[in-house]
């Protein structure tokens, strides 16, 4: 019997999950970072290669139906009614159940409190102090950061239809914004992922950084500890948002033994291998591993705590668009020239707007 071919995300908040796997059973043809991930696995699918399980993300599905197995007829009922309803909500696109989700991401403020008399409430009180805060210069976490600056100050990115809304004064703020507090951190922060923005915080490079909850587990272990404090994201002019998203397994149409992949997918997101996920420090999707967690310690229940307050009450996503990662790809390369200060913001959002209406436009 051949072995399932497995499409992997890597990182330090993934990678403990996959030891429980057995590699008589399956081989690991991808294992890399989210958007090495995504390209790999479009080149892959693209030319038929088979893959029969894939990690990928609420926001990337959409992007991948044409290649993906609609979920509703694969997965037993019961497996997907023991998770969230609002993690399954965001798997679906145009009616259809295209990956399961497998966590729910949303980022708190961690702060070096021998550094910061007190955590910003707000991302004016941030700007004002001489703080240095550490964030994503790149890829997805850069867009991100910027959707969640133009959504706390009321603005948005696309309008109810899908459309571009990107060029406005409150986008340019935003990203001007961005760039001056990228301006008095390293030097390097412009090419920081999500990795190096968590080992800048822990290596004390900076003073507070934002970090998942899958990053729990290095922070917990860290020397510094006992130095950092969990608190809310800080709050724009209009309202407190932190975007998200959910880590999700699929099955590809070009799997080979679709019932043996879905009974991994469906051990994957159940009770057992969920709580393994949870007691890393994730949100998991399943009700009953989440309910089976319990804190270790008053620091690990307050950032807990938190976390879920975050996603009840201040968590934004992105609209299922076909189209998404090339309009994240173009949005990402602007800002990052903006905060090299190749370009300035205005011209960065113009590139934004022009670059999206540009892809949707050849749908």
């Amino acid at each position: 019997m051949a072995r399932l071919r497995l499409a992997l995300v890597a990182g330090p908040m993934y990678d403990h999950l996959y030891d429980v796997f057995d590699r008589d059973d399956v081989e690991v043809i991808v294992h890399a970072d989210h958007p090495t991930l995504n390209r790999t696995v479009a080149d892959l699918l693209s030319r038929g290669e088979r893959i029969d399980v894939l990690a990928t993300h609420s926001k990337y599905a959409p992007s991948q139906s044409d290649w993906l197995l609609p979920l509703d007829d694969v997965l037993e009922p019961s497996t997907v009614e023991a998770l969230a309803p609002g993690a399954v909500g965001l798997c679906r696109f145009d009616g259809a159940l295209w990956c399961v989700p497998r966590l729910v991401d949303v980022r708190v403020l961690w702060s070096r409190v021998d550094r910061v008399e007190r955590p910003p409430d707000t991302w004016s009180e941030l700007l004002e102090s001489d703080a240095v805060i550490g964030f994503t210069g790149r890829e997805s976490g850069a867009f991100g950061m910027f959707f969640e600056l133009v959504a706390g100050a009321g603005g948005a990115l696309f309008d109810e239809n899908g459309r571009p809304t990107i060029d406005t004064r409150i986008a340019v703020e935003a990203l001007d914004m961005m760039r001056r507090l990228a301006s008095r951190g390293p030097a390097d922060l412009s090419s920081w992922h999500y990795d190096e923005v968590d080992r800048a915080l822990l290596d004390g490079r900076v003073d507070m950084a934002a970090a998942w909850p899958g990053g729990w587990g290095a922070i917990r272990d860290s020397a510094y500890v006992d130095r950092l404090v969990p608190s809310p994201y800080p709050a724009g002019s209009v309202r407190r948002v932190s975007y998200s998203g959910c880590h999700a397994w699929a099955v590809p149409r070009t799997c080979a033994d679709v019932p043996r992949a879905a009974a991994l997918v469906e051990r994957l997101i159940g009770e057992s291998w969920q709580f393994r996920d949870a007691t890393q420090g994730s949100i998991c999707a399943n009700r009953a591993a989440m309910e089976a967690v319990v804190p270790v310690g008053e620091l690990d229940a307050l950032r807990l705590e938190i976390t879920k307050r975050t996603i009840a009450e201040a968590m934004i996503t992105y609209p299922p668009l076909k189209r998404f990662p090339e309009i994240e790809d173009a949005a990402w390369t602007a800002i990052q020239q903006a905060l090299r200060g190749s370009i300035g913001p205005d011209a960065a959002v113009r590139s934004m707007q022009s670059a999206a209406e540009d892809v949707l436009a050849s749908e």
